[in-house]
């Protein structure tokens, strides 16, 4: 055997090395079950290599150095401990050992509480859901997607989407699947404000009037004086206008808007005989 290295005079130098390969190492010597990551190969002679196999299993060969001292790989899928081995034009190889690792599966996420519980129907409320198994998860609010800021196993932090007042599940998604956090979140409706009072505010008896509340989240209301209900012909969300019921003469009444977010005053109906 000729062990004598001589400098390289060109890029098809290659060690002299008349006898089969010899493997040292596999580096790293564990990946993944499902294979398809890079694995060097250090030793002498694999030049040429035709052919590396894990177990019975071929893997890719990427490429060599002119030295036939390292050869780079793409592991292919497999399991347990194998063993490693080059064929070159000179023979096969010793084996080195490369061990397949098990995956845990990712857990099921468990969340248990979100914080607070409710909020406004324009969103952007901050939440934090609190659990297990939550790390990388997503969120939605009745469906709609929230925006996630940070995540961790045990806590997520984001930003309510907007939404129709109501109570609507949250599911957290990873993973590991989805789950609902008991409970769900309650979108609260605004609350109703009057800006400028019941115009007119003087009415007679028998009523028939047009009357006129102006202010904002006043979508969906109702209009009462005293206890009796007005028929309302118009509602912007910001302007209210409808029909003054009857009244008994000489009374003074309350009138009141109702929303899904709440009763407020609008001033007071006196009727006239």
């Amino acid at each position: 055997m000729n062990a004598t290295v001589h400098a390289p005079s060109s890029a098809n130098f290659t060690l002299p090395w008349p006898l089969p390969p010899v493997l040292l190492a596999a580096i790293p010597n564990a990946g993944p079950a499902a294979g398809g990551n890079t694995v060097t190969l250090s030793g002498l002679g694999l030049n040429g290599a035709t052919q590396v196999l894990f177990g019975t299993t071929p893997a890719t060969i990427v490429s060599g150095d002119f030295l036939g001292v390292s050869l780079v790989v793409v592991a292919p899928p497999g399991t347990g401990t194998v063993a490693v081995t080059v064929t070159t034009p000179n023979g096969t190889s010793n084996p080195v050992a490369y061990t397949y690792l098990v995956t845990s599966p990712s857990p099921a996420p468990n969340p248990t509480a979100v914080i607070p519980a409710e909020g406004p129907t324009s969103g952007n409320t901050v939440f934090l859901i609190t659990g297990t198994g939550l790390s990388g998860g997503s969120v939605t609010f009745g469906g709609t997607p929230a925006a996630v800021l940070a995540s961790t196993a045990n806590l997520i932090f984001g930003l309510t989407p907007a939404h129709a007042a109501g109570n609507v599940p949250v599911v957290v998604t990873t993973v590991g699947g989805s789950a609902s956090v008991p409970g769900g979140f309650t979108y609260l409706a605004a609350v109703p404000v009057v800006t400028a009072t019941v115009t007119p505010s003087i009415s007679a008896a028998a009523g028939g009037g047009v009357f006129t509340i102006a202010g904002t989240n006043l979508t969906g209301a109702t209009v009462t004086f005293g206890a009796t209900p007005a028929t309302i012909t118009t509602n912007t969300g910001t302007v209210i206008t409808g029909i003054i019921p009857a009244g008994i003469a000489g009374t003074t009444v309350n009138v009141t808007v109702t929303t899904p977010g709440g009763t407020v005053s609008a001033g007071t109906e006196t009727y006239t005989a």
